[in-house]
């Protein structure tokens, strides 16, 4: 490996950080940078790592960018605090970066959810524009991101911090195309999210994606997706009138998209939000 690598770990300081420390640590960065998000400084006891405040804008994504400006590396790295690098991860990215001349590099995840794991690949090698169009792809997740140093920095407009890293990785893959190294090379832990259930921010975050980027809206399946998930999110907040109309949307983008399904189960009181969640989750899937 001959880039340099610094790592960003964002934080809220109510989670114990050892374990993905230790996973970062393993792998032998040039530098970590755990940057605390409106609470008081986390001690981390141990001297190869940084502890530093959110010195821009209140959450995840001001986190993001002042672990980024915090480093002097010749590449970032991205690792929430409630996951867990598996060991071989920063050499097998490092080294496609290098072989393919890329700027972003992801990998596969394994999916921990109470006491089940369930392993997410692409089925493939690079991850285009038109891929993250059409799906989120759990597997280009935040703490799989690597990537070079001043080319991309997180929007800090992103509502409640929601989707500021799917927006990273289609920003990063208009401009080339993202390497993906689909092994599962990182643990992400769905038990403990902040996100899953803010609902109301999930409705902003899913309206800002679509307003940054409309092309979402002029694929099929990119956009039944999103009207489905607006639908389930509408519906959990007993917004039956809005889950109906998103659902109609989704239903007219593809006719079988089964959020929009979910999402009229949950508007008549058939099966609770948390519930879908949970059972999606267990399988290694989100809404």
């Amino acid at each position: 490996m001959t880039s340099t690598v610094g790592v960003v770990i964002p934080t809220r300081g109510d989670r114990p950080l050892r374990a993905t420390i230790d996973g970062v640590l393993a792998q032998r960065p040039a530098a970590v940078v755990v940057v605390v998000d409106g609470a008081p400084l986390t001690s981390v006891d141990d001297p190869r790592v940084k502890v530093v405040p959110n010195c821009l804008s209140p959450g995840l994504p001001g986190a993001r960018n002042t672990g980024i400006a915090a480093l002097d590396t010749d590449l970032v790295a991205f690792c929430d605090d409630d996951d867990v690098w598996l060991p071989g991860k920063l050499d097998a990215q490092v080294r496609l970066l290098e072989d393919t001349g890329a700027e972003f590099v992801s990998c596969g995840i394994e999916v921990e959810y109470g006491s089940r794991r369930v392993t997410r690949l692409a089925g493939r090698t690079e991850i285009t524009a038109a891929d993250l169009t059409r799906s989120r792809m759990v597997m280009v997740h935040s703490s799989t991101y690597l990537f070079t140093k001043g080319a991309l920095w997180v929007d800090e407009s992103a509502p409640g911090g929601q989707n500021e890293d799917w927006d990273l990785a289609l920003r990063a893959a208009k401009r080339r195309p993202i390497a993906h190294v689909d092994r599962p090379l990182v643990r992400v832990r769905w038990g403990g999210s902040h996100y899953a259930t803010r609902w109301a921010d999930r409705i902003s975050g899913l309206e800002w994606m679509l307003a940054r980027h409309p092309e979402i809206a002029d694929d099929a399946r990119g956009a039944a997706r999103i009207y489905g998930q607006l639908a389930f999110h509408h519906a959990a907040l007993g917004r039956r009138k809005e889950a109906r109309r998103f659902a109609a949307l989704a239903f007219h983008s593809r006719h079988r998209e089964p959020r929009a399904a979910l999402a009229m189960a949950v508007a008549a009181g058939l099966v609770s939000a948390p519930a879908v969640l949970s059972a999606l989750h267990t399988r290694g899937h989100g809404i």
